[in-house]
């Protein structure tokens, strides 16, 4: 077949398992390794587009099986830059047992490839597919994780401000009290001093209420961001927070396409958004970001650095990148920041390549 020849061969979908670089401390006694399923798109032509997800609290068995039942059929044989074309018919497709997670989650893998491919077939990277600029965007440093301890948190804090990260994240709830959290907060600020932003990550767990008392003590140590404090279904709660407090009140990373964040959208009280790849695809990101824009949102995008970096060069309401190092092993040519800073890579797709022996190592039968 021509190089030319657009139709989709074959989809390769694999599982992989693999121990971590610096494992997420959720919790002191977190061990769940890493868990990807990695999508590769191939043409009648040659072209290959991969996609991955990074699966953190299981399922990865039943969205390999989605993907392999119910997206593959759709996809086989149809024109590989017909990329929202296709995520339309996926969510018409599956409409009936989805809209939200695992089908979701399935189509964003393909996505992924399909921009790639597509990309690579125009012999651009993404961003400029996209019409963005090789724009230099500023990342901040994630992953002081509660199950880390107050000490530990500010420890990390302190390498990625020695990095030149200008902004740190650390997390609250769940393991510890009020009054703990906000002296965790209060010690994190005396640490770092005052230039450096601080962001706080409460992962859906305090009600309302609680948001609001312990958001003014934050207030007090010159919080930046108080990020999903409250479960995501909780939008009146956001809400409540938001007017209440003078920091920022941000999510969305829990959030499956711009139907499920709509209520932020009718009602701007979020100032920055944070969609999550996995629930969505790139093709739903974009979206997200017009009209975020619309609404005097800006974009702060969950994970997956490596891919946002394109995403983020290519909208026009950028934040921040959101750093961690989980993937930096895996690839043949890293994506990384310099001073907290990162600037997309000029290669053909998203640039991003597996090592061979990372594939081979830790791929499942």
């Amino acid at each position: 077949m021509p190089a030319t020849d657009r139709r989709i061969a074959d989809i390769r979908v694999h599982k992989l398992r693999a121990p971590w670089i610096d494992p997420p401390r959720w919790s002191p006694s977190y061990s769940r390794l890493r868990e990807l399923i990695v999508v590769e798109v191939e043409t009648a032509g040659g072209v290959v587009g991969m996609g991955y997800l990074q699966i953190l609290n299981g399922g990865l068995e039943t969205i390999a099986a989605c993907i392999e039942e119910l997206v593959k059929p759709h996809a086989l044989g149809r024109d590989v830059t017909e990329v929202e074309a296709l995520w339309e018919e996926l969510w018409r497709a599956n409409y009936w047992i989805g809209r939200m997670g695992i089908t979701v989650m399935a189509q964003s893998a393909l996505d992924i490839a399909l921009w790639d491919a597509t990309a690579k077939l125009a012999g651009l990277p993404l961003f400029r597919l996209w019409g963005g600029s090789a724009k230099r965007l500023e990342a901040y440093g994630s992953g002081c994780w509660r199950g880390l301890g107050g000490d530990g948190m500010v420890d990390k804090a302190k390498r990625y401000v020695e990095r030149g990260f200008k902004a740190i994240k650390m997390q609250a709830g769940h393991l510890y009290d009020d009054r703990t959290d906000i002296a965790h907060v209060a010690a994190m600020r005396t640490a770092l001093g005052e230039g450096t932003e601080i962001c706080i990550d409460v992962n859906m767990g305090w009600t309302a209420d609680q948001a609001i008392a312990v958001g003014r003590r934050f207030q007090d140590h010159g919080v930046y961001w108080l990020e999903e404090p409250v479960d995501c279904e909780d939008t009146a709660g956001y809400f409540r927070i938001a007017d209440a407090l003078d920091l920022r009140v941000v999510g969305g990373e829990t959030h499956f396409t711009r139907y499920d964040l709509r209520p932020f959208f009718a009602h701007p009280k979020i100032p920055i958004l944070q969609p999550d790849v996995m629930r969505g695809g790139f093709t739903e990101l974009r979206r997200i970001a017009a009209m975020a824009q619309t609404s005097g949102m800006r974009i702060a995008p969950h994970l997956f650095p490596e891919l946002m970096v394109h995403l983020m060069a290519a909208i026009p309401n950028p934040h921040w990148i959101e750093y961690v190092d989980w993937m930096e092993d895996a690839w043949v040519e890293p994506i990384l920041p310099q001073a907290g800073v990162y600037t997309p890579p000029e290669r053909p797709g998203h640039g991003l390549v597996f090592k061979p022996d990372f594939l081979s190592e830790h791929k499942l039968s």
